[in-house]
């Protein structure tokens, strides 16, 4: 293990673990699940999994992803811990469904509760359209705006790294552009045109 250690960075960014895992790169993977299969693994036990379960549902979405990277024209749009995160959310909520068509029934502290999963199957699918929608409304927004949003909002830069990336005189007037770009941004997602 301590070669690993040697040989990756401390902290490998998302492009070079997808590039790793399309090349089939042990160190890649290895590297995947150190850095994603935590939080993967407490929102199944958090509702009703085993960490047993937990590692079938991570090793599927490995798969989906390694079928998309190694398919035709995948862009990451998010961050690679968001990416398999809905996707182990989504194969988690499938599990559950199948278990039981409508409801799964939990026992806690004696009580026994009943949750329509149905529901929450339709508020996922949901939200999964809003998050496709914004990613459309992002790319049809253009540059500078994308990035400076994609900077701040997902690769949390500072303003002061933004100021500087794109030369603006002071934080203030990054900040008057990217409150600009994030009007525009609303105007396109709440556009019937995507």
């Amino acid at each position: 293990m301590s070669n690993i250690r040697n040989i990756l960075p401390k902290e490998i960014d998302d492009l070079s673990l997808l590039k790793g895992l399309a090349a089939k790169d042990n160190r890649a993977i290895l590297q995947l699940y150190k850095l994603h299969f935590p939080y993967v693994e407490h929102m199944i036990i958090n509702n009703n999994g085993s960490q047993d379960q937990a590692k079938d549902i991570f090793q599927e979405a490995v798969m989906v992803l390694f079928d998309k990277v190694t398919g035709e024209g995948f862009v990451l749009e998010s961050k690679l811990k968001t990416f398999l995160y809905a996707v182990c959310r989504r194969l988690w909520l499938k599990q559950l469904s199948k278990k039981s068509s409508k409801h799964i029934s939990i026992e806690q502290d004696g009580y026994e509760e009943k949750i329509d999963v149905s529901d929450d199957l339709q508020l996922h699918e949901e939200q999964e359209q809003r998050f496709e929608k914004m990613e459309n409304a992002l790319h049809l927004l253009g540059e500078p705006c994308q990035s400076i949003l994609t900077d701040f909002y997902i690769n949390n830069k500072s303003m002061q790294d933004i100021c500087d990336k794109f030369d603006y005189t002071n934080t203030d007037n990054a900040k008057t552009q990217k409150y600009k770009c994030l009007q525009r941004l609303k105007k396109l997602f709440f556009s019937n045109a995507l």
